[in-house]
């Protein structure tokens, strides 16, 4: 087990993201047992310019008896531009559904900010115990909601996607996504090791789709296009953002 570190660069970054890297690495290390993730060297912490102003991303990873690969991505370009992105990729050995969160933050404004638990069934349906658990949850009201981009079939009914307008709402933002991640590590550590081969098939299709179409969100790739080049941000967004496993990969932790 390890002790999770706060990023170094979430102490530049607008606040709610400082505060969503934190309460992140509190519920991992409060509810999960949490191992190192080997990191390719090259990318785990990475310098570039985009249109004059300095592009510093850092990303942390971890791993888990139930999650191949916890990411923690800060980004922040000069003084006008923090990004935060997490997902918890399961092993393929549990039946589970991808937690994600993403914050930008423009010129001091949370232009968007997106949660959700994926689901990775073929009919595109939550487990049942993440349906009653999420049901319960009160849902939370924002002024400005946000469209999900065509490539978003990937997210569930219960997809947080919002432009945060007041303080009110940031700290809105933030309990729900508390909430999303601690059921997710409660009912992860409740769970049980799938055996059959067709359901360990369709689990790794599931997360395979689900990173295929994560890819397809062309301001990701732009910005790094921008700032390095397409050889280079297509490694990125296959290794560190959205590497899918091969199908044999049911190993709990080696």
């Amino acid at each position: 087990m390890v002790q999770l570190s706060q990023p170094p660069l979430a102490k530049k970054q607008h606040p709610t993201i400082a505060q969503l890297a934190t309460t992140i690495k509190n519920i991992w290390h409060k509810q999960l047992m949490v191992f190192p993730y080997e990191t390719p060297a090259d990318l785990g912490y990475v310098e570039g310019s985009l249109e004059g102003e300095q592009l510093v991303i850092q990303n942390l990873c971890y791993q888990t008896l139930q999650f191949r690969k916890l990411h923690l991505e800060l980004a922040r370009v000069g003084n006008n531009l923090d990004i935060l992105h997490c997902v918890m990729f399961p092993h393929l050995c549990f039946d589970l559904p991808i937690f994600g969160v993403d914050i930008v933050a423009a010129r001091g404004q949370i232009t968007a900010a997106i949660a959700d638990l994926s689901p990775v069934s073929s009919d595109g349906t939550l487990p049942a115990s993440y349906q009653h658990a999420l049901a319960r949850l009160p849902v939370p009201q924002f002024s400005s909601p946000r469209v999900l981009p065509e490539w978003g079939s990937i997210f569930s009914e219960h997809c947080l996607f919002v432009r945060i307008e007041s303080p009110e709402e940031a700290a809105s933002f933030l309990n729900q996504v508390a909430k999303y991640l601690s059921i997710h590590c409660q009912l992860a550590c409740e769970s049980t090791r799938v055996e059959d081969r067709a359901a360990l098939a369709s689990i790794w299709a599931g997360q395979k789709h689900y990173c295929q179409q994560q890819q397809k969100n062309d301001k990701t790739r732009r910005i790094l296009e921008r700032a390095f080049d397409k050889e280079w941000a297509q490694r990125y967004l296959e290794t560190m953002l959205f590497d899918c496993v091969s199908s044999d990969s049911n190993i709990l932790v080696p």
